[in-house]
């Protein structure tokens, strides 16, 4: 049964309070809050492809009142494809849980728990007076810095109880992405913004609140965070200001063989790349297969759908399953759990992550400047309705939503120009016309090979629909590689890499070569369980490249960098997407 959307309705909320945490047991209830809700036509009410079958109509028997918003109570599947899709809403605070390791059913040794208010506040962008400017954090001056750190260091004096602390801050990470919340308060299943098309705006409130917090600290409301310009050759190396041992910025709990001047390696597998001359050019090209090649299609860039009802990580898009995080894992330490930037409970307490993910938000905006007429956003009330919480500047509980996050302009701040040296690497090929996949005598996708464990290279032939496709048909849609069922232990991080008419077997001189489809990476979570996602592959421009439009099969080679034998596939295909 379909649910009011969130878009068609207002709510007022009890007054907040900014008491200490309050802890609650099986023994000892949450307060009750209360909430006046009152439907308004609201300015959507066109229909559109994702609108529910019976018309937008609600029974109000399938909707339940919590902290955040409004909850289904129908049917909650963790299916690909909910029958009665559902935003996904904010969290109820009061029933986070400390999380459970899923294969010992033990519980975690770590609380990210946040502090419980007594209201929530619906968050509305205040007006843009003057634009906060984030400087790429290799060309900050030394006033810039001194007044980033003396933030960060008034952000550690606050006491652990406030909201705004810089643990409490880190905390905020933890929660929404240890499955430490529920989806709503009648499923069991488990709340996770990572490896879906939460990624990109759950991630942009977070910045955009931790960056108000400093400049409240320092009364600088133009403060705006440094981005790390990993994708350009002068700014790879790990910024100067976060490698001073005596620095707020500074983390003891990385790896200590990539301080400065080691440059970033976008394709980071927990190991020592073999030739380091290698590295730039293999980042550049990585970047233009996450930013031009691979993401024709929304989802491909964003991640897959995730709604009420959805199973975590569904599936995530180019530069969540690549760059980010083979950079989670090379800046923590070198341990199987990565502490701090290289685990999804810890990655905050490190000053460095914001910078990682100021860039990745510009080069969301990035992106979308280069779409030209082509859609940049999904116009499903399914993601842009979904809600979050954060705390603001002021300690207050507030709840904002995906669709205000479209323009980081209309947030109020704006990225230093720096150019994007990967747009002109479009790669060429080691071979052209290759009889790889002809002369191959590896089984097809068909055969029962599947699911199969990725503990050595694994090869296998996919049948191509459709070949010699027109200009037109190209435009129309895109051919994708899907490979899914990808099965991990979301404590561990894996890698695998993927590679089209591979003939010589070393795929290490192919990741700058249009060989190169791409990458699944995955970071550890503090919790451990099995999960299930997918990746899509863009083909269109690869086998043009390749010379190889007119063959009926192409030869996928997967390659297992990092955790081979933690990872299952369940199968491969290609698809075409409009």
């Amino acid at each position: 049964m379909a649910s009011l959307p969130l878009s068609c309705y207002t709510t007022q909320f009890s007054s907040i309070s900014t008491q200490p945490p309050r802890r609650f047991s099986a023994q000892t209830p949450p307060p009750t809050r209360r909430f006046q809700v009152r439907s308004t036509g609201g300015p959507n009410n066109e229909k559109d492809e994702t609108s529910p079958p019976n018309g937008g109509k609600f029974d109000r028997r399938n909707i339940l009142m919590g902290m955040g918003g409004l909850y289904s109570a129908a049917n909650l599947v963790p299916t690909d494809s909910p029958a009665s899709a559902t935003p996904i809403p904010s969290p109820d605070l009061s029933k986070c849980s400390r999380g459970t390791n899923l294969n010992t059913q033990q519980p975690l040794d770590v609380n990210c728990c946040p502090p419980v208010s007594d209201g929530i506040i619906n968050y509305k962008l205040p007006p843009v007076k003057k634009m906060r400017f984030r400087p790429a954090a290799h060309l900050a001056g030394k006033d810039y810095i001194a007044k980033y750190e003396k933030a960060v260091a008034l952000m550690k004096t606050l006491p652990d109880t406030d909201p705004r602390s810089y643990i409490q801050q880190a905390n905020v990470h933890c929660a929404y992405c240890n499955l430490t919340y529920e989806q709503t308060e009648d499923s069991d299943i488990k709340l996770q913004i990572h490896n879906s098309w939460h990624f990109y705006p759950w991630h942009r409130w977070y910045l955009y609140f931790y960056e108000r917090i400093l400049g409240k600290l320092i009364d600088d409301p133009t403060f705006g965070l440094p981005f790390w310009n990993w994708d350009n050759p002068p700014g790879m190396v790990m910024p100067d200001m976060y490698a001073v041992t005596t620095s707020p910025l500074y983390d003891a709990r990385r790896n200590l063989e990539h301080l400065p001047p080691a440059a970033a390696d976008l394709n980071y597998a927990a190991q020592p790349t073999t030739d380091p001359s290698k590295i730039v050019p293999n980042n550049l090209a990585t970047m233009y297969g996450e930013m031009v090649r691979n993401v024709s299609k929304l989802e491909d860039f964003y991640g897959a759908k995730y709604v009420v009802g959805t199973a975590p990580d569904p599936g995530p898009g180019t530069v969540e399953r690549g760059s980010h995080t083979a950079l989670h894992v090379w800046v923590g330490e070198a341990t199987p759990t990565g502490e701090d930037m290289g685990n999804f409970y810890s990655t905050g307490r490190e000053s460095l992550f914001f910078s990682h993910h100021a860039n990745i938000d510009r080069l969301w905006s990035t992106w979308r400047g280069l779409r030209g007429k082509k859609p940049k956003d999904f116009k499903d009330k399914d993601w842009l309705d979904a809600t979050y919480l954060f705390y603001d500047e002021n300690a207050k509980l507030v709840q904002v939503n995906v669709k205000d996050t479209l323009d980081n302009e209309k947030m109020g701040y704006t990225y230093q120009k720096v150019d994007n040296p990967w747009l002109n690497k479009r790669p060429k090929p080691k071979v052209k016309k290759s009889k790889a996949a002809k002369n191959s005598k590896a089984p097809t996708a068909t055969d029962t090979i599947f699911p199969v464990k990725l503990d050595k290279v694994v090869k296998v032939l996919v049948d191509r629909p459709r070949k010699s496709r027109s200009k037109k048909d190209k435009e129309d849609e895109e051919e994708l590689l899907v490979i899914e069922g990808i099965e991990v232990d979301n404590s561990k991080f894996v890698r695998f890499e993927v590679f089209i008419n591979d003939e010589d077997d070393k795929p290490e001189e192919l990741i700058d070569k249009a060989e190169f489809a791409g990458a699944y990476s995955q970071v550890p979570h503090k919790n451990s369980t099995r999960s299930k996602s997918k990746i899509r592959l863009g083909l269109t421009e690869l086998l043009e490249d390749l010379d190889v439009e007119d063959d009926d099969q192409i030869l996928v080679a997967l390659v297992p960098k990092a955790g081979g034998e933690d990872i299952t596939i369940g199968g491969i295909k290609i698809i075409y997407a409009s």
